[in-house]
């Protein structure tokens, strides 16, 4: 029945809700952007603070989970304010031209590291990397939100968000293999000196990004223009949806999978492999597999729903990351087997939730009348990065219980705990992100009601 229904939605898309190709691309440079950073944080944050910068694990982990606090406040005042902006532009479009060179300047200061005592340097990778993170919420909320306001289709933007994701998946890609290359090259044997100039270069290439997405996108749904400016009716609405209280959890939980099982691809491949220099093609099999998945997710989900699809994706998944404690190190072909079979299988997942964020701010609409588009995309984004507030500390608290050290042989135990990060702690996360998408009650039958009620709402042709 619901494959059924996703092929009527199909056939049903009217023209004036469909984008072009072009704009699809476009708007997927602004996630190729972000990911310069994202994925460096995903990939080699924690790698770059312990082992480069030079503070330890427990320092960095208590600085992430920290720093998220500031996020709490931010990410919900810039989706308001953003939702408040009116431009010629648009209300979303506007930050991705004023704030792209601040971000990628950001970047850069935050990857530098000073020749300060180790108290000095905290405090200094404290003040840039929360200034980084505040800068990448005022150009990602308003980011993300626009996928919501370019068309008023379901479909349409589920087709948005996988040729998003299909920018994501090859600009990490690229951050995941050639960065450790960028490193060593720029720096000519420095470490310190190749980090901050392999973030001058993402910097450069974040900028030219965003601006060109800033040029090809436009925004064609607003308010109804009968709302007024009620920020405490914006957040009952918000805190009144079940869909979106779901949706916030499976996030925060899958995120923070991903940090966990990211940050810990370093730390297996220099000390449980002993292999180091296949990192850099271990962390690119996993971006092509997504991307791999990513290319197909929206033809799939027309067939089982976006519900389904994500769980069996994420639930799969999980269980194919827990096989990571069975690999010895020297069974190489098993560890990179594991890595493609499941970041296949899990890449299904990362089109669809945005996309069913999408439809939230559609039933928020039709249950209360108010549009708040920014303000449920900055939750999307803060669920984000409270995925990282959640794995960046658990891994850094992990690797300390365990008895990490940096750049000395590690004992057993250490190693343990290493591989513990790398299979069933991710593992146990992702089936509870399962467990609890049960719950999300948005099918594609009632997003067609939803749809064809607010058109005939605002006088539109359903």
């Amino acid at each position: 029945m619901e494959a059924h229904v996703s092929t009527a939605i199909q056939q049903q898309v009217p023209p004036a809700d469909r984008i072009s190709l072009k704009e699809k691309i476009g708007y997927s440079l602004g996630d190729a952007a972000s990911n310069f950073y994202w994925k460096t944080f995903e990939f080699y944050l924690n790698f770059f603070y312990t082992d480069v910068f030079g503070i330890s694990a427990a320092a960095v982990g208590t600085m992430l989970g920290v720093t998220r606090l500031a996020d709490a406040i931010a990410d919900p005042i810039m989706g308001s304010i953003a939702d408040r902006t009116n431009t010629r532009w648009g209300h979303f479009r506007p930050y991705l031209l004023w704030f792209a060179v601040p971000f990628a300047a950001s970047g850069v200061l935050t990857f530098t590291t000073p020749h300060l005592d180790t108290g000095a340097k905290v405090i200094y990778a404290y003040i840039t990397y929360t200034l980084l993170m505040f800068l990448y919420t005022v150009v990602n909320i308003p980011y993300t939100a626009l996928m919501g306001v370019m068309t008023p289709n379901s479909v349409e933007r589920t087709s948005i968000a996988s040729i998003r994701f299909i920018g994501a998946f090859t600009a990490g890609a690229f951050v995941q293999y050639f960065t450790p290359w960028f490193v060593k090259t720029l720096g000519g044997g420095n470490d310190t000196r190749g980090w901050q100039l392999t973030m001058v270069l993402y910097g450069i290439l974040a900028v030219i990004m965003l601006l060109l997405c800033f040029a090809s996108t436009r925004e064609r749904v607003a308010p109804p223009p009968q709302q007024k400016s009620d920020l405490t009716r914006d957040l009952r609405s918000l805190f009144t949806s079940r869909p979106w209280w779901v949706l916030v959890g499976v996030l925060l939980l899958v995120l923070g999978a991903f940090v966990v099982k990211g940050s810990a691809g370093a730390y297996y491949f220099k000390y449980f492999v002993k292999r180091p220099d296949l990192l850099p093609a271990f962390l690119v099999s996993n971006s092509l597999a997504f991307l791999a998945a990513v290319s197909i997710a929206s033809w799939l989900a027309k067939r089982t729903g976006k519900k389904l699809l994500f769980m069996l994706a994420i639930g799969i998944g999980a269980l194919v990351v827990g096989g990571f404690w069975f690999a010895g190190p020297s069974d190489l072909t098993l560890i990179f087997a594991l890595q493609i079979v499941s970041s296949f299988i899990i890449g299904f997942n990362s089109p669809l939730v945005f996309a069913m964020f999408a439809d939230t701010a559609d039933e928020a609409e039709w249950r209360t009348g108010r549009r708040t588009t920014g303000l449920i995309f900055a939750s999307a984004i803060f669920a984000t990065k409270a995925g990282v507030a959640l794995g960046a500390p658990l891994f850094g608290f992990v690797m300390t219980y365990f008895g990490y050290v940096a750049n000395v042989a590690q004992s057993a135990r250490s190693l343990r705990g290493i591989v513990l990060t790398s299979s069933w702690i991710p593992c146990g996360l992702m089936l509870l992100a399962t467990a609890l998408m049960q719950l999300y009650p948005l099918n594609e039958k009632l997003m067609v009601k939803i749809e064809q009620e607010l058109k005939a709402r605002r006088g539109e042709p359903v």
